[in-house]
């Protein structure tokens, strides 16, 4: 294995096996009826636990009604790639680069595992509008904050086909991909703890409902990482994008301040 890549240009039969294994499970034991009911039971319970303060708490509201907008994401997307491209970090520094390129990669593939699972969601009837637009009780952040609206400051706490959840989805393949190269306890509980705390203010709004992100969200992630890293795709597409863009980085590496950066300076 290259040094400056973190990944095998190898196929890895058992993890690759056991993501479909495991995805498939998550997914026949969601059509199962009885195991749905009580998923249904417990999101009713977790979306009332989560959202009901929000009626009462000034702050409250107003922070989680900041987290549910789409400049929020934004802000989780640079947080997200800082933590990414960070040498000797999770990835060694000379990795950066390769490592970061990995991931876009298998975001792609997540794009397309994405549409999709919502194309045979939607055939088979599987779509369900988001908790907030069902439960009885529920806090709409949207009627407290109307005049967010129409700018990166909507916010987003319901939609007409909340299944599969694809924000939790994102999150989760961050978390998955990094988990795969972590070697200490403590950047398990950094990557974990802010992919679930990332995923909260969808859940709190009632976007989503938790099954979008426990049954969907985890589905589509371990698909994407199984045919990105326990493939060759993610090897071979990440030395190739570091080969053809190598020109560009060393440009960047001239510029103040962003040569300190490991993925230029690799």
């Amino acid at each position: 294995m290259d040094k400056a890549n973190p990944f095998q240009a190898t196929w890895s039969w058992k993890p690759f096996i056991a993501c479909h294994l495991f995805a498939l499970a998550l997914l026949l034991l969601w059509l199962w009826e009885p195991a749905r009911a009580a998923m249904n039971l417990f999101d009713f319970s977790l979306f009332s636990l989560l959202n009901q303060p929000l009626a009462t708490n000034e702050i409250w509201r107003l922070t989680w009604a900041v987290a549910s907008t789409r400049a929020f994401d934004l802000l989780v997307g640079v947080i997200l790639l800082l933590l990414l491209i960070r040498g000797d970090w999770i990835f060694k520094a000379v990795q950066a680069r390769a490592a970061t390129f990995g991931f876009l990669c298998t975001a792609l593939l997540l794009v397309v595992v994405r549409v999709l699972y919502a194309k045979l969601a939607h055939k088979l009837g599987w779509q369900h509008p988001s908790i907030s637009t069902v439960a009885p009780d529920a806090v709409r952040l949207e009627h407290y904050f109307p005049q967010w609206d129409d700018t990166l400051l909507e916010v987003k706490d319901d939609s007409a086909r909340s299944f599969p959840g694809d924000h939790a989805s994102v999150l989760l393949i961050w978390a998955l991909f990094l988990t795969l190269f972590a070697r200490t306890a403590l950047q398990w509980v950094v990557i974990w703890g802010l992919a679930l705390l990332f995923m909260l203010p969808r859940l709190v709004a009632g976007a989503h409902w938790g099954q979008d992100d426990y049954i969907g969200g985890v589905q589509m992630a371990l698909l994407a990482l199984a045919w990105s890293c326990f493939t060759p795709f993610a090897a071979t597409a990440s030395a190739a994008l570091v080969r053809w863009t190598d020109p560009l980085f060393r440009l960047a590496a001239r510029i103040p301040l962003l040569n300190r950066l490991s993925v230029v300076a690799a």
